[in-house]
């Protein structure tokens, strides 16, 4: 890295009985080889002593992670109400790791720490004791003041960055699910994280038709004419440098990949089947439209495979390698 960000960032364990705290404890074990910057860990110290045996250091302070990171793990202690067995999530897990979020989402809210990485939760688990949010993403939105509406989620890694304007929806429901103001919010969004998260300051968007061929002129759907050419004419009224739309079976071999810097796509598996291809190891989730900056490892909690020393850390390192270089282009564009 270039340069450090402003204070260590906070990572938020997870769910305790995922495999959350085995790799950020493997990350920050790799921390030279990763290339990673001083990190706070939150959440049950028991967690990570259960999955790993290397040192821990429980601080009080964030701002004593510096001076903690060549000794050991440092890690903001909470107590469970009793402690998980890797892969067997509890209901105790569950409120651990939703206030291990909630303690990070505020570090970063106050300035205590410069950018927040979450672990992986059950969304079962969480629901359980009250949760009512499709996600993580959509808690970090609300505690933040921001609406669930005007943040995006981008799937980012070395050569693609993509964002999928619709995504938890049967494909059935795309197409009404889509309209020119969606598309206009999504990519407005995702331009300004650009040069605000990745220090682009003329940023290009990529926006892929819906249909095959992008529509063929209508010929295969009527979507491209009707709601996506007049959101792209939209925001290319207001300066920005969009294209599109473009044939998705086109849009990511690496020659189109040099003609932009992000690419808006119209569902979930447009999105997310080019960067898992491409960078299935390297993809971290980013999230646009806050005040703070939240990227996330691209995989849940495999509870398959806790506690057996399996999990791969190159996902988490790569969600907090990208953490601290967004955090310092927000601390040089405001």
């Amino acid at each position: 890295m270039s340069a450090a960000p402003p204070s260590p960032l906070a990572i938020s364990l997870g769910d305790p009985a995922g495999i959350g705290p085995e790799v950020i404890a493997k990350c920050w074990d790799s921390r030279g080889d990763f290339n990673l910057p001083p990190f706070v860990a939150i959440g049950d110290p028991r967690s990570v002593a259960a999955v790993w045996d290397g040192p821990i250091e429980v601080i009080e302070n964030p701002a004593h992670a510096d001076s903690a990171f060549d000794v050991g793990l440092p890690l903001l202690q909470l107590n469970a109400g009793e402690a998980d067995t890797p892969g067997h999530p509890s209901v105790a897990g569950a409120h651990c790791s939703l206030d291990s979020l909630e303690i990070a989402v505020g570090l970063a809210r106050s300035g205590s720490a410069a950018a927040v990485v979450t672990g992986p939760v059950a969304k079962e688990q969480l629901y359980s004791i009250g949760f009512q949010h499709p996600g993580q993403t959509e808690f970090v939105a609300e505690r933040c003041g921001i609406a669930a509406a005007n943040v995006v989620m981008m799937l980012a890694g070395p050569t693609l960055r993509t964002i999928p304007v619709t995504t938890h929806l049967r494909l059935s429901e795309v197409p009404s699910a889509l309209s020119s103001a969606l598309i206009e919010s999504r990519g407005r969004a995702a331009l300004r994280g650009l040069q605000r998260n990745f220090g682009i300051p003329e940023p290009r968007l990529a926006v892929s038709g819906l249909n095959p061929h992008a529509g063929e002129g209508g010929q295969l759907g009527t979507e491209e004419v009707e709601i996506i050419e007049p959101a792209i004419a939209a925001l290319a009224a207001e300066g920005w440098r969009v294209s599109g739309p473009h044939p998705a079976d086109t849009m990511f071999h690496e020659a189109a990949r040099a003609n932009y810097d992000a690419a808006l796509c119209m569902y979930h598996d447009q999105a997310l089947i080019p960067i898992k291809a491409l960078h299935f190891e390297e993809a971290v989730n980013v999230t646009l439209g806050l005040p703070i900056v939240r990227t996330a490892p691209d995989h849940g909690t495999a509870f398959d495979i806790a506690g057996q020393d399996r999990a791969d850390p190159r996902p988490m390192a790569a969600a907090i390698r990208m953490a601290a270089e967004n955090a310092v282009f927000r601390a040089e564009v405001p």
